[in-house]
């Protein structure tokens, strides 16, 4: 029976203290074979598992996780939405994701909070200036909203903005109206709902240990609850992806680091709009909580850890407070990291593999929570198909042998 959500549902429940709604989805045992299986229960894992029975009838399905759903990558970013990149095949992917994004709740029935507040990118020198206009002319010819405003239009709309500071002036900055930011636990909540209502198994607290093969072709998983047999997985586990690619015997170019963010005790609203800056890799937002949250960059140096170091925190913080002195005496509250998972050239890898049966989607770096509904709906139909679906055929691991690199390196705001 499917779950809806309304004003009427609300008010209905409320006089039973909300103690009578349905349970979002079930907790079922594995069965010894799926069709299809997919690792990892993030926002892309519950994505790919929708839409491939949405879309490709698809249903004997799991999506297996070793934690709680959302309790990755997708629970550990800082929610920004936006598809102002420099490349066409980039542009491509993550303005198909920005539209999904803009039905998602739509389609899903559930409000995940998809906010089009804009987010601005500043330029702070000569080169940077150059390199935004850049890509603000590639994204005009591909479509997309992306205009060049000047410093007197960003003081307008971020009048706590200390533009003239010294160290990093602020000179202008692309604008991406339709940009913003989403609910991160509600993408998950809302994918694993109508996922589990359409036959598919989510499987909680169940660890892969293993990708089993058998003459070049995947049979399934050894996992923390026994062996589950499959003709075909699919790998979504961001940064552990590469540690699952070796149990299978391949070696994806990945190198895995935490991505810092930390969140301010909440305050009256002061910021309507996401600003970044792609020079400190220092970037804000603020929820709906009154909470600032920022962003910051990767640690230097590979790791698993979801802490990170805090000396790349202090040279946010010291750049924020030279951005915004109003930010000077507030306190934070908390501090994370998530695992990223960085390929050669700043972008994803949506591709099948040698051993046939077996599926990648990673190499996300920062750009992994914006490309959510777009990237599950192309990996969908990689897996349902066995081909790449056109927006994503240039994602591939063959470009690491030919050389065709998709290099977004700045537009991605990568601080390495």
């Amino acid at each position: 029976m499917k779950k809806k959500y309304s004003i009427f549902n609300i008010a209905r429940n409320a006089f039973s203290n909300h103690e009578n709604w349905q349970k979002m989805w079930r907790s079922p045992e594995p069965k010894k074979n799926y069709d299809v299986i997919i690792i990892g229960g993030g926002g892309h894992g519950l994505g790919t598992a929708y839409y491939l029975a949405k879309e490709h009838g698809l249903t004997n399905i799991a999506v297996i996780e070793k934690g709680w759903l959302g309790g990755g990558n997708t629970g550990r970013n800082t929610t920004i939405i936006r598809s102002n990149y420099l490349w066409d095949e980039s542009a491509n992917l993550y303005e198909h994701s920005l539209k999904l994004w803009e039905g998602l709740t739509h389609d899903l029935n559930y409000n995940v909070m998809f906010s089009q507040r804009g987010v601005m990118n500043l330029a702070h020198t000569e080169h940077d200036i150059k390199e935004i206009k850049r890509r603000v002319s590639a994204n005009t010819l591909n479509g997309i909203d992306s205009k060049w405003i000047s410093k007197e239009e960003i003081k307008k709309l971020v009048p706590i903005m200390n533009t003239d500071n010294l160290r990093y002036p602020v000179l202008g900055a692309s604008f991406q109206p339709r940009g913003g930011t989403a609910r991160h636990d509600t993408v998950a909540w809302g994918y694993a709902m109508r996922a589990d209502e359409m036959g598919v198994d989510i499987i909680q607290n169940c660890e892969v240990h293993k990708i089993l093969t058998e003459n070049g072709k995947v049979i399934g998983v050894e996992t923390s609850k026994g062996i589950i047999q499959s003709k075909k997985v699919g790998v979504v586990a961001s940064g552990h992806t590469s540690v699952l690619a070796e149990s299978a015997g391949i070696r994806l170019p990945l190198q895995s680091k935490p991505l810092q963010a930390l969140v301010s005790e909440p305050i009256k609203p002061v910021i309507d709009t996401v600003v970044m800056s792609n020079a400190v890799h220092a970037y804000v937002s603020q929820s709906d909580k009154g909470e600032l949250v920022i962003g910051a960059g990767t640690d230097g140096y590979n790791s698993f850890t979801q802490r990170g170091g805090f000396d790349v925190v202090e040279n946010t913080i010291r750049a924020m407070v030279e951005l915004y002195p109003v930010f000077g005496k507030m306190k934070m509250l908390r501090q994370w990291g998530g695992i990223v998972d960085i390929s050669p050239d700043a972008s994803p890898i949506i591709s099948k593999c040698d051993i046939q049966g077996l599926y990648f989607n990673c190499g996300w770096g920062t750009g992994g929570f914006k490309a959510t509904p777009g990237s599950a709906n192309v990996f969908a139909h990689t897996v349902a198909k066995n081909e790449p679906h056109s927006i994503n055929a240039a994602f591939s691991l063959d470009r690491f042998v030919s050389g065709k690199l998709v290099d977004e390196h700045g537009a991605a705001a990568v601080a390495h």
